[in-house]
C-alpha cells in the first residue's frame, strides 16, 4: 500500500503532533470552551501554536469554531461528531500507554 493511500498516515497528518490530541482531549472534557480557557488547560503551548492547531483541526472537520458578534469578540470551540468519534480511540490509546509505558 502506498503511503498516500495509507489510512493511518492520513490520520496522523490530521491529528498528529504535540498538541492536537491534547486539544481534542480538553475539548471532550469541557464540551464548549473559549480560547483563553483552552490555552490555560494545556500548559506549554503558545497562543500562536494553539491558534494554528485549532485552525488545522477546524479545517479537517474535528472542531467547530463559533464567533459571537460582541465587543470584545467571543470565540468558542467544541468538537464535531467527527472529533467526538475519536474519543474511544484516544481512551484505548491512553489505557495502552498506562499499561506499557
Amino acid at each position: 500500500m502506498s503511503q498516500e493511500a495509507c489510512p493511518l498516515q492520513k490520520t496522523l497528518e490530521c491529528i498528529g503532533g504535540k498538541w492536537k490530541l491534547l486539544v481534542i482531549f480538553n475539548l471532550q472534557k469541557a464540551g464548549t470552551i473559549r480560547f483563553g480557557q483552552l490555552h490555560r488547560s494545556i500548559p506549554g503551548v503558545s497562543q500562536k501554536v494553539l491558534t494554528s492547531q485549532l485552525r488545522d483541526l477546524e479545517r479537517d472537520g474535528f472542531i467547530n469554531r463559533k464567533v459571537y458578534p460582541e465587543v470584545p469578540p467571543r470565540v468558542e470551540y467544541s468538537l464535531t461528531a467527527k472529533g467526538l468519534s475519536l474519543y474511544p480511540v484516544l481512551d484505548t490509546l491512553a489505557a495502552w500507554a498506562g499499561d506499557n509505558l
